[in-house]
């Protein structure tokens, strides 16, 4: 979403800003069994126009990775909103709802509809998500800590939106996807060392320390699509409190780890979009930085009462 320029539009998304939580609660106090959750992120470039304060620590323009023969590009964006429902009218009434109090104000870049697939599977008939973290370990993964008071308890996100080939992988012999994932088709095992491709998409995006320690996100992935216009992708939706994370991901994906040993997945799924947002706690949403122009001292935000990514572990379901 893109705010349009002019200190009163700007006004006007600092409000929404403000009452995204209770426009939320009063969708989701209407069908309750829906159990309806909104994220919003903030990019870079809408931050410096929007606030008179630095940026979160690790906020910034998500930077393109140019591989040899594929590319994770970068498409900044100003807002993100990240409804999560169990169906899809409360999305769609929250939405019409965000929509009615920016118009004239922001205008819609790119809207994706995802659904959940049988078994938690993606359009290439994978699990997706397996590894997710669960509980307190999902906390520590997604939330941001003392390193950063200011923005304790929130979040970052990284959106891509792929798209895939489905022809050309359903060419591929079942035992040749396995390779390409790194997992078994049907009964979701990772692949043994010896026999799992050092190109295969499990084994470039697990990141680790010195030490051995696996560093995680939350993926939030969602499949999508349009069969009349033979359009199947997976919207990559990663939660992290460092983005450096899914950052070193795409590294190794696109570029390859070593070098020129890319993601063998990208053969098949091309990404068209990218960007990274700051996603703040209901808190923060509460009490906003002074805009540019205005005189104000910097807010210290306490500790988030967590609704905030409140729910990012609430509505993760993989």
């Amino acid at each position: 979403m893109r705010p349009l320029r002019g200190v009163a539009n700007l006004s006007v998304v600092r409000a929404f800003l403000e009452d995204l939580p209770s426009m939320t609660r009063g969708v989701s106090f209407r069908r309750p069994v829906d159990g309806l959750v909104a994220v919003v992120g903030i990019g870079a470039a809408f931050w410096d126009r929007m606030y008179a304060v630095p940026r979160p620590r690790h906020l910034h323009t998500l930077v393109s990775v140019e591989g040899a023969r594929h590319t994770a590009i970068s498409t900044p964006g100003d807002l993100l909103l990240h409804l999560r429902t169990r169906d899809l009218a409360s999305a769609f009434e929250l939405a019409h709802q965000v929509l009615d109090r920016l118009r004239g104000a922001a205008e819609v870049v790119d809207e994706v509809h995802g659904f959940k697939f049988f078994d938690e599977r993606d359009l290439l008939g994978f699990v997706d998500g397996t590894e997710n973290p669960e509980g307190a370990a999902a906390d520590r993964a997604v939330s941001i800590g003392d390193e950063d008071p200011d923005f304790h308890g929130g979040s970052y996100v990284v959106v891509q939106k792929y798209l895939h080939d489905l022809e050309a992988w359903g060419a591929l012999t079942v035992e040749e996807q396995q390779l390409v994932i790194g997992r078994t088709k049907v009964e979701d095992i990772e692949l043994a060392d010896d026999v799992k491709p050092s190109n295969s998409h499990v084994a470039l995006n697990v990141i680790e320390l010195p030490d051995g320690t696996q560093r995680q996100i939350l993926r939030e992935n969602m499949p999508f699509g349009q069969v009349g216009v033979g359009e199947f992708g997976t919207y990559f939706i990663g939660y992290a409190a460092d983005p450096g994370i899914t950052e070193q991901m795409l590294r190794n994906m696109f570029l390859g780890k070593p070098e020129g040993n890319y993601d063998r997945i990208l053969d098949f799924s091309r990404a068209v979009t990218g960007s990274l947002y700051f996603v703040p706690t209901e808190d923060w949403l509460g009490r906003q930085p002074a805009a540019p122009g205005q005189v104000a001292p910097r807010t210290q935000y306490p500790a988030a009462d967590a609704k905030a990514i409140a729910s990012t572990r609430g509505y993760c379901v993989r």
